[in-house]
């Protein structure tokens, strides 16, 4: 029996497309983010200390910002690399124009 492998590399570029790069290392952090929440729902119920609570939500909100980061530069350094390299204008301009909204806040 004989793959086409045509096929399946057009199948794999369809489902990156939708997943994007390859983010298994923002997937792992996001899996350690999740823990550190249902640590702080472990707390609540326990009835910790409040300052205790509010230092490990810091300590999420930092997570969040570093994942962000993370997600953005590999956004810049993959997509939209790929979108200058493929000389595009319109394609280049709409992944700078993501770029800016998102530095503004907007998205």
């Amino acid at each position: 029996m004989q793959v086409d492998t045509n096929t399946k590399k057009s199948k794999e570029s369809e489902s990156e497309k939708k997943i994007g790069h390859g983010h298994s290392a923002q997937l792992r952090r996001l899996s350690k983010i999740k823990g550190q929440v249902q640590g702080i729902e472990r707390m609540i119920l326990d009835r910790k200390y409040c300052p205790e609570i509010i230092i490990q939500i810091k300590s999420i909100r930092s997570a969040l910002k570093g994942l962000e980061f993370s997600i953005a530069e590999g956004h810049i350094r993959h997509c939209v690399k790929a979108a200058i390299k493929s000389r595009d204008m319109g394609v280049a301009e709409e992944k700078l124009e993501e770029i800016l909204s998102l530095m503004k806040g907007q998205n």
